[in-house]
C-alpha cells in the first residue's frame, strides 16, 4: 500500500471506532511507524511502504480503535517543549497542566527548592528544573511504577532530581534524616487526583480504562488531597514559599477557601485555554 492508502485506511478505521480526532491520530501513528513527518503525506503520498510497516501500522490502528491512548502506543508525550515517556502507570501530561508549570516558573527563582507531590511521570518538576538554574527538585508519588517512569525521564533529560515513593509528605521524614537537615521548600506544586469517585465511570474510555485510577480519584467530593496537602504543607515551607495546584474546573473557590483558612496569602486562580479555572497559587505568610 502507498503512504496515502495507509493513512486513509487508518482514518476510516478510527472514524468507525468514533475516535474524536481520527484523521490526526491516523497521521501521527503513520509517522510514528514510518519515522516520517507531516510533509510525507503531501509530498510523497504515492510512495509504497514496506509490508512490515503496513503490518505494524494496522496493529497500532487496532489498538487506537480500541481506545488505547495514542501516547500509550507511541510511549511518549510532548510537554513544555520536552519529550516525556508515559505508560499505563502515569497520567498523560496535558496542555492544561502547562499552565501550572508556567505559573510556577513566574514565581521560581534560581537555587530554589521544589517539591512536586503526586509527580507521576515527573513532567512538572522536571520541566521546572529544565527551565531554571541550580534549583533542587524532589518528586513524590505513591506508585513505585510511576516513579520508574519519572526516573527514566530525568535520565533522558539529563536532570538531577530525587524521586521518593510514598503517600504525600510521608517519605520526606526518612529522606531528610538520612540525606539532609533541610526540610523546608521554597515551592510546592501538585496535580493531585481531583475527580469525584462517582464521576470516574463516566469519563472517556481512554482515561477511564487506561490511566491509573490512583491518579484520578479525588474521593467523594474530589477535594480529599487538597485538604490533606494544604493542612500539612506549611510545616514543609519556608516563609513566603509558594503552593500551587492544578484544580478541576469547578473547584477554584472551594480550594481557595481551604487555602485561606490555612493562612495562605495572595491567592490567585488562573484559567485554562477554554476559560475554565485550572490553577491556583498562594503564598505562605512571612511571619
Amino acid at each position: 500500500m502507498t503512504y496515502k492508502e495507509l493513512y486513509e485506511y487508518g482514518m476510516q478505521k478510527l472514524q468507525e471506532a468514533e475516535i474524536s480526532e481520527a484523521s490526526l491520530d491516523a497521521r501521527l501513528l503513520l509517522e510514528y511507524i514510518c519515522h516520517t513527518d507531516r510533509n510525507e503525506l503531501l509530498v510523497h503520498g504515492d510512495r509504497e511502504r514496506s509490508a512490515l510497516e503496513e503490518q505494524f501500522y494496522r496493529m497500532t490502528i487496532e489498538q487506537r480503535a480500541a481506545h488505547v491512548p495514542l501516547q500509550h502506543i507511541t510511549g511518549e508525550q510532548e510537554f513544555m517543549g520536552l519529550s516525556f515517556q508515559v505508560n499505563e502507570h502515569t497520567l498523560i501530561p496535558r496542555q492544561d497542566t502547562e499552565i501550572l508549570v508556567e505559573e510556577a516558573m513566574r514565581r521560581l527563582g534560581d537555587g530554589m527548592r521544589i517539591l512536586d507531590l503526586c509527580t507521576g511521570s515527573g513532567c512538572i518538576v522536571l520541566s521546572l528544573l529544565q527551565y531554571s538554574n541550580e534549583c533542587e527538585g524532589i518528586g513524590i508519588d505513591i506508585s513505585g511504577k510511576a516513579l520508574c517512569v519519572a526516573r527514566e525521564n530525568a535520565e533522558r533529560l539529563g536532570l538531577d532530581a530525587v524521586f521518593l515513593e510514598g503517600d504525600l509528605f510521608s517519605p520526606l521524614e526518612n529522606f531528610i534524616s538520612e540525606k539532609t537537615t533541610d526540610r523546608l521548600f521554597d515551592m510546592i506544586v501538585s496535580n493531585p487526583p481531583y475527580i469525584e469517585t462517582s464521576v470516574i465511570d463516566t469519563l472517556m474510555p481512554e482515561v477511564r480504562d487506561h490511566e491509573p485510577v490512583l491518579a484520578l480519584d479525588g474521593r467523594e467530593d474530589g477535594l480529599h488531597f487538597y485538604r490533606q496537602i494544604i493542612a500539612e504543607a506549611p510545616a514543609y515551607m519556608r516563609k513566603g514559599a509558594y503552593l500551587l495546584f492544578e484544580i478541576g474546573c469547578e473547584q477554584g473557590e472551594a480550594v481557595k477557601t481551604l487555602m485561606q483558612d490555612a493562612g495562605f496569602l495572595q491567592i490567585e486562580i488562573f484559567k485554562d485555554y477554554a476559560g475554565h479555572d485550572r490553577v491556583i497559587a498562594g503564598r505562605k505568610a512571612d511571619f
